[in-house]
């Protein structure tokens, strides 16, 4: 492992050219092989995407196109979905739970520069890792930035900016992502009704 590839790793300035090239290109090829597999094909599709990501649980699946940095640094948990043109630009971790659910254009970015003009200029970079956490709903076109974590049951609101740590149980949008309000009790019942309801009229009557 190179210098700067362990500096990349630790979150510290480091030169992307002299990360080794073929650690990059092989997830970039992977990805372009999942972007070319025909739709229909998605046990190839489910079977590459195992292989490019450094973990995932059994049962995943991200609708193509997708674009990855290095592929090896995104680990993702069970029950995993993600809409098409997702991006993971995981120079570090990223980190995803359990029941996750990406909409449509979500990136998850762990590449940053810094703000000095002269310093980034000179090339030098950083990467802070990405974390998610269980059954959590990101909506489309939504991105998340460096060093950040998201909570468990927490839901993001399509085009937000997510620029700061996000806690448990709660509803961000907006840009820069704020609090919409926390998800209650209220909610759960609400939904767990339309549930029964939809259940009972898929029995027909009785």
């Amino acid at each position: 492992m190179s210098f700067d590839f362990k500096r990349m790793l630790a979150g510290e300035l480091y030169l992307a050219r002299h990360v080794d090239a073929q650690k990059r290109q092989n997830g970039k090829v992977l990805a372009q092989m999942i972007n070319q597999t025909p739709l229909q094909d998605t046990e190839r599709i489910k079977k590459l995407e195992r292989q490019l990501f450094g973990a995932t649980g059994e049962h995943i699946y991200v609708t193509p196109p997708l674009y990855v940095d290095y592929g090896f640094n995104t680990y993702v948990g069970e029950n995993f979905y993600a809409n098409f043109d997702c991006i993971f630009l995981d120079v570090n971790e990223i980190r995803i739970g359990n029941n996750v659910m990406l909409g449509p254009r979500v990136g998850l970015y762990t590449a940053g520069h810094p703000i000095d003009a002269d310093v980034r200029i000179s090339d030098l970079e950083f990467g802070l890792p990405i974390t998610i956490g269980d059954n959590v709903w990101i909506g489309g076109s939504v991105v998340v930035n460096p060093g950040v974590t998201i909570g468990d049951n927490t839901i993001i609101a399509s085009g937000a900016v997510v620029t700061k740590d996000v806690p448990n149980n709660v509803i961000y949008g907006g840009n820069p992502a704020r609090l919409i309000r926390p998800i209650t009790d209220e909610d759960k019942q609400y939904w767990e009704t339309k549930q029964k309801e939809y259940h009972e009229a898929k029995q027909g009557p009785q």
